[in-house]
């Protein structure tokens, strides 16, 4: 097969005969059209052209031999004709390329916000949203941290803490601290290598990384990027139609060209990455089905999302592992109260229930310091997840900011162990902290100047719009 030319690739740029260059690779996505589940909007822009750039931060490299027929390819392009195309720098690589070049250095990182105020000026706008974003109008986003500023240490004198062991176990596998990286979705958006990133990060630290079922990159990628004994989770959702998993990963909102037309039908346009992924997940997925899932494997099972005390009975009831307390970052349904005022309720639930050894609770949302995670595991937490705070690292400063980071918050959490005397996890106790303003979401509490600061807040539309 010949090289095609630029020239013969333009020509078919129309919504009834669409081609599209990406990496060098002409694909004919004229019947995939309808069918892409962030829409077709995007996939016209790029008609008769080169989508590589596009494509890349949202798709796994192999998701069209995986997904689409042979038939799709239709030849490569001349690699005379790629060195043509003019690369242009807009606005917003210019205002980027500056930020990147004047970042802080690594070593002037000193917590979680440092790293989310520098991936707000080196991501693209696109990638922020989606990263910072919460539902409506993001109050479960900032209560999810605010509510841990709820609850006081009780702290304990003349304890020898000259050594103190942070490790503990989640589901049999030793960790070195408490907390996992949690499931995130389209890494690549931040940093050209994505997830791989988080797990040869989370492998260097000892530390769990759980995969979503939604990564920019492919699954082989991520667990080879890891080390042999290190352990890692996925996180799964139901597909709706479980042969065909197309994959669900497009955010942008983008105008195609106008010189395509057509006579029938009206573009759709996408509402967001968040919808664009819950289209194909499977709504009559219940407590009926975890059945199933025990009868096609021997690995523990854990449900995440779990927001009542019922549901955590149901879980444990019906064979699961252990549970994940989560509002998904916020991201789902506004008003949904935070992880850790839930926890208190769940851990007593169970333990009126006769659930304790065994089944394992973790939470997620809005954990940002050591202290987070102290408070988390007195309350009846076995560990905590983080999310955005390791994507913000990544998108900042690749490998070395996750590193970083999750150095800080075990260097952070060591440091509240000492001073709350203890010296391993099996000591920490509900005891050792007040909770009894966590209930009381108008209670005073101190104004945290650091979260405010890196807060990105929305604004209506006349003045701006972050979505």
């Amino acid at each position: 097969m010949g090289f095609l030319s630029l020239k013969e690739i333009e020509k078919h740029n129309k919504k009834n005969d669409i081609w599209v260059i990406i990496h060098g690779k002409v694909y004919d996505l004229t019947n995939f059209l309808p069918e892409h589940p962030g829409g077709q909007k995007i996939i016209l822009k790029y008609a008769g052209k080169d989508a590589t750039n596009s494509f890349d931060p949202i798709h796994p490299p192999d998701i069209i031999q995986r997904l689409l027929p042979p038939d799709v390819f239709k030849g490569v392009v001349d690699p005379s004709a790629l060195t043509q195309v003019l690369k242009v720098e807009t606005e917003e690589d210019k205002h980027i390329r500056i930020a990147r070049e004047n970042m802080p250095n690594l070593d002037e990182m000193y917590n979680s916000f440092d790293f989310e105020a520098v991936a707000k000026s080196v991501l693209k706008a696109e990638a922020w949203s989606y990263f910072s974003s919460g539902s409506e109008n993001e109050i479960t986003l900032r209560e999810n941290h605010s509510a841990f500023h709820r609850i006081w240490f009780k702290p304990r004198v003349m304890v020898n803490v000259k050594y103190v062991d942070p490790s503990t176990t989640f589901l049999g596998t030793h960790t070195a601290f408490p907390l996992y990286i949690s499931a995130t979705a389209l890494g690549k958006m931040g940093h050209p290598e994505g997830e791989v990133v988080l797990a040869r990060a989370s492998a260097k630290r000892n530390l769990i990384q759980m995969i979503s079922n939604y990564t920019s990159c492919s699954f082989d990628e991520i667990v080879n990027a890891s080390t042999p004994n290190h352990t890692q989770w996925i996180q799964i959702y139901i597909n709706s139609n479980p042969r065909r998993e197309k994959d669900m990963r497009q955010k942008y909102i983008l105008d195609a060209p106008e010189e395509i037309r057509s006579s029938t039908t009206e573009v759709r346009r996408d509402q967001g990455a968040s919808q664009a992924l819950s289209q194909f997940i499977d709504a009559t997925f219940c407590w009926d089905d975890i059945a199933w899932i025990k009868s096609i494997t021997k690995m523990p099972i854990v449900i995440k999302g779990v927001q009542a005390s019922e549901d955590a009975i149901l879980a444990a009831k019906h064979g699961c592992q252990g549970i994940v307390i989560s509002n998904h970052g916020g991201r789902q349904l506004d008003f949904a109260p935070s992880a850790i005022e839930i926890l208190p309720e769940v851990t007593a639930a169970l333990k009126r229930e006769g659930i304790n050894e065994g089944f394992e609770v973790y939470i997620d949302g809005g954990i940002r310091r050591g202290s987070d995670i102290f408070k988390a595991i007195a309350l009846g937490a076995k560990g905590v997840g983080i999310g955005r705070p390791s994507l913000y690292a990544m998108s900042s400063y690749g490998d070395a900011g996750v590193e970083r980071l999750l150095e800080l918050l075990q260097n952070e959490f060591e440091m509240i162990m000492r001073l709350m005397g203890v010296t391993s996890i099996e000591q920490i106790k509900p005891e050792m902290v007040d909770t009894r303003n966590l209930k009381d979401h108008f209670a005073s509490i101190p104004k945290d100047y650091l979260a405010e600061s890196a807060y990105d807040p929305m604004q209506p539309r006349s003045h701006f719009s972050k979505l």
